[in-house]
């Protein structure tokens, strides 16, 4: 009779397992997507997504007001494209002021218009005495050898999250 049990818990056990095996391979499969931003009172850094498989990196020097990036090739053996974009002028940065900025990367899928080609992700952009937050498209062709220029960002949206302050 112990012996029957044990058999039948081993059988239960056996059908259970290849129950949530099944289940598991016919159920819907996402990506699990991941975007990283880190910052020092410098500098500040984003990843932003260029497709499923490919990210970019981007650098904001706070004390030029300059973002640069770079994007890996598909093979992995360097850069394919660089970007730069001075966001101090975007924000209207006073020259002898020292901005407060924050930079963080999203997901989103742009549309391809008049042969321009986007990331599959945004950066946004804060600085604290515009009070105001602007969000960069990033142009991207999947090529094999590097772009000698760098590209540039665009803005396309911006809001204002508080009022300007005002001279000093």
């Amino acid at each position: 009779m112990l012996n029957r049990v044990s058999e039948s818990r081993i059988l239960w056990l056996v059908v259970g397992v290849m129950i949530g095996l099944g289940i598991s391979y016919f159920w819907p499969h996402e990506p699990a997507l991941a975007i990283a931003s880190d910052r020092n009172d410098k500098f500040a850094l984003a990843t932003v997504p260029v497709s499923v498989d490919l990210d970019m990196i981007f650098v904001l020097d706070f004390l030029t007001g300059r973002l640069h990036g770079a994007a890996l090739d598909r093979q992995g053996t360097g850069f394919a494209a660089r970007y730069i974009r001075n966001v101090a002028a975007d924000f209207n940065v006073d020259p002898q002021a020292e901005p407060k900025y924050a930079i963080v990367a999203g997901r989103a899928a742009f549309a391809n218009t008049a042969g321009a080609q986007f990331a599959n992700g945004v950066l946004y952009v804060s600085e604290l005495s515009s009070g105001r937050v602007v969000a960069y498209k990033i142009p991207y062709r999947i090529t094999n050898r590097p772009i000698p220029i760098p590209l540039q960002l665009f803005p396309f949206a911006n809001f204002g999250f508080r009022e300007a302050a005002q001279g000093g």
